[in-house]
């Protein structure tokens, strides 16, 4: 019996994650095709799984703990796009929206739970105050797909969200205060949390500058893409454990470690390096919630469960657009605020069974208020799609709605920061051009920085690497790669995944060129080509021709060769058209008499 015990455990993996990946799959893309969005999809498809429907897959709770490492990997990538400057410029709606947010509609939630049922004042506080909170994995994704995360909107709608994991702790040291457990009466008391929450940023501050820093630069050092792989999500789990260790959110320490590597040369390769896995776990995240809802606890009393959904959603929603109205929002932004953070938050979960460990509620009103933060979750995509004709400001006449980025985004991507790239930079920057710069080359990293460049760290030819580094809004891709690393098949897909830029691309030699045939690039430059034609130049001048004699020389020469080249290209043999070399002085007339 004991025996057979291991064989099981395998299919039994196997087999429940070929079914929630499958069922993921099947309900995602269905829900996306109606324009509902991915995570209805996966509450839906992880409701369908669950016990009270077809009861196919078991244990939600175990897969949730491990589930939540998506939202915790969600944070970090949100922290990479954030440097402690950004940060502290966005003090006041983190602290001034943030603390408004929660502690009003924490307030108002507990007075409408008090006045409606016949919960205690104690009860009424310890539901209203997690029902404050929203949920950052679901907004999050909702203003990365929308492209708003990086605008002022999305902005605010972050700094709240960061708020609301920064209360965490006072929300737990709220609830064990309120606590009829003797147990809890032993607890630390919430200035010690607080104290122990400082030390324990300023501990990943640290860590992050004078150990985590110094051990990117020695992988990329060796090469090891792998590597990378690994010591990003060692990072991520090593900040989220340090914070768990001490009582305190998770997700926070990886935020905290993602600030401070935000302003690092290795940031869009750690981003592109996190993203799948952030996606596949927060999809797991949202399953998991949905295989939790507790359909009977709705099929027992559904008038209350839809009441109080109702409830919540309309009270955070007038709460939050009276605040943001307040921070002086055009109406029709602060309806968007206050819809987009309507719902209920997966930290309420944490802190509804607090509460029952509390003895403030019984357990079945954590499940049934449980069911009530996954309905409201559910109807979010909803009220998004009914109001988008509310919320959309109205286009000026004769001009395109576009809501532009709170900062400036780069214009241009330069893939090679050596001569080439350098040179074709300073050109752009001298130009006015925002230039992101990437290479592999960490010595060259460091030596650009002493120089004032920054320059990141990462694979130009990825796609992944691209997207992270801000091709989707880039004017322009310039490839300045040593070598002959390109081909036609690459430009293709990153012009396919990126159609509004403009590709420059850097060619070693005719045979580069060759191996470029049909790219979608805009221009190729053979490397020493216009050096090249730029020293003959010289030369006959220096030589007493005159200025139009030099340019029938060099307009004959570049005729030749853009002929030879044509056909090189089209036959792929690189000695097709010889008769089109010049190895004789042409006739006077051609190129010019001296003197």
């Amino acid at each position: 019996m004991t025996s057979a015990s291991p064989a099981l455990a395998p299919a039994s993996i196997l087999h429940d994650g070929f079914l929630l990946l499958g069922f993921a799959l099947a309900f995602v893309l269905l829900f996306r095709r109606l324009g509902l969005g991915a995570t209805l999809g996966y509450l839906v498809a992880g409701a369908v799984l669950g016990p009270f429907v077809l009861n196919l897959v078991g244990d939600a709770e175990q897969k949730l703990v491990f589930a939540e490492l998506g939202i915790t990997l969600l944070m970090f990538l949100v922290g990479l796009e954030l440097d402690p400057a950004k940060l502290w410029k966005m003090k006041r709606d983190i602290v001034g929206l943030g603390l408004l947010q929660v502690s009003l509609c924490g307030a108002a939630l507990a007075g409408a739970i008090m006045l409606t049922t016949s919960f205690s004042p104690a009860a009424a506080v310890a539901l209203g105050l997690p029902l404050a909170l929203s949920s950052t994995a679901q907004v999050l994704p909702m203003l990365q797909s929308s492209g708003r995360l990086k605008t002022r909107f999305g902005e605010r709608a972050f700094s709240i969200l960061l708020f609301q994991d920064l209360s965490i702790i006072p929300l737990i040291t709220i609830i064990t205060a309120l606590s009829r457990n003797p147990a809890d009466a032993g607890g630390p008391p919430g200035w010690l949390l607080a104290l122990q929450t400082v030390a324990a940023i300023a501990g990943l501050v640290a860590a992050g500058r004078f150990l985590i820093r110094p051990l990117f630069r020695l992988i990329g050092n060796m090469g090891e893409r792998e590597m990378f792989v690994v010591a990003a999500l060692f990072t991520v789990l090593a900040a989220g454990a340090v914070m768990e260790l001490l009582g305190l959110s998770t997700a926070l320490g990886a935020f905290i470690a993602g600030v401070m590597l935000a302003d690092s040369p290795y940031r869009h390769e750690l981003e592109a390096d996190v993203e799948p896995f952030r996606s596949i776990l927060l999809g797991l995240f949202f399953l998991a919630v949905g295989m939790m809802l507790d359909l009977g606890a709705i099929a027992r009393d559904p008038l209350f469960v839809l009441s109080m959904a109702l409830l919540l959603i309309t009270v955070k929603a007038a709460v939050m657009f009276a605040i943001a109205r307040l921070f002086g929002m055009p109406w029709r932004g602060a309806l968007a605020l206050g819809l987009l953070l309507s719902q209920g938050g997966e930290f309420g979960f944490v802190l509804f069974a607090q509460a029952s460990d509390a003895l403030l509620i019984a357990p079945e009103a954590a499940s049934l208020f449980g069911a009530v933060v996954t309905l409201s979750m559910a109807t979010t995509p909803f009220l998004m799609m009914a109001t988008r004709r509310f919320r959309t400001e109205p286009a000026p006449t004769g001009t395109a709605t576009r809501e532009g980025p709170s900062n400036d985004g780069a214009n241009a991507l330069i893939v090679g920061y050596g001569r080439f790239g350098q040179a074709a930079g300073q050109v752009l920057q001298t130009a006015g051009i925002t230039v992101t710069l990437i290479d592999t080359d960490v010595g060259m990293i460091d030596v650009a920085g002493t120089f004032g460049a920054k320059v990141y760290f990462g694979d130009g030819t990825r796609i992944d690497m691209l997207r992270q580094a801000g091709a989707t809004e880039a004017e322009m891709i310039l490839f300045c790669l040593d070598g002959d690393q390109l081909d036609a098949a690459m430009l293709h897909a990153v012009h396919e995944a990126f159609p509004r830029a403009s590709l420059y691309v850097r060619a070693f030699d005719r045979r580069a060129v060759m191996k470029l045939r049909g790219a979608p690039a805009t221009l190729i430059v053979r490397e020493t080509f216009e050096s090249a034609v730029a020293m003959a130049r010289a030369a006959l001048d220096n030589a007493g021709l005159s200025n139009e004699a030099i340019t029938r020389a060099e307009t004959l020469f570049r005729g030749r060769d853009a002929e030879r080249l044509a056909i090189q290209v089209e036959t792929g043999d690189p000695r097709a058209a010889r008769d089109r070399l010049i190895h004789e002085p042409e006739a006077q007339e051609a190129a010019g008499e001296p003197g």
